[in-house]
């Protein structure tokens, strides 16, 4: 799986809840988008393409009522996953929501070095 050099793609359209969709990971099969409203993260959505059917997992990081969590559901679906694979040509969408908060976050590689702008401390 490859990644895409289209990485940082904001989707935005206009919606009661005014919201971007910024795509920070694109594979054959998946994508992830951070969701921004204004200057505030919102979420994160993890979506996967089988072949009929599209499963995605949408983790919010604030309250919202049902209608805004169908209302950013469907944005997902026309704005993103509807480029992919159109309605009429897959069987179903499964979209999972979940209420979360992000604890800490582990990568494999070389510490991102911009956030250490005086050069003291050793990795």
């Amino acid at each position: 799986m490859a990644l895409n050099g289209d990485k940082n793609r904001p989707v935005e359209r206009k919606s009661g809840l005014d919201v971007k969709l910024v795509r920070v990971v694109r594979t054959e099969t998946s994508e992830v988008y951070i969701i921004w409203q204004e200057d505030t993260r919102l979420g994160q959505a993890d979506i996967h393409y089988g072949p009929d059917i599209i499963n995605a997992t949408l983790v919010l990081e604030k309250d919202l009522d049902s209608a805004q969590q169908a209302e950013l559901v469907d944005q997902l679906d026309q704005d993103v996953i509807a480029s992919h694979l159109p309605q009429f040509a897959r069987e179903d969408l499964l979209v999972t929501v979940f209420r979360g908060q992000e604890l800490d976050s582990f990568a494999d590689g070389d510490p991102d070095v911009d956030d250490d702008l005086d050069g003291d401390e050793e990795y």
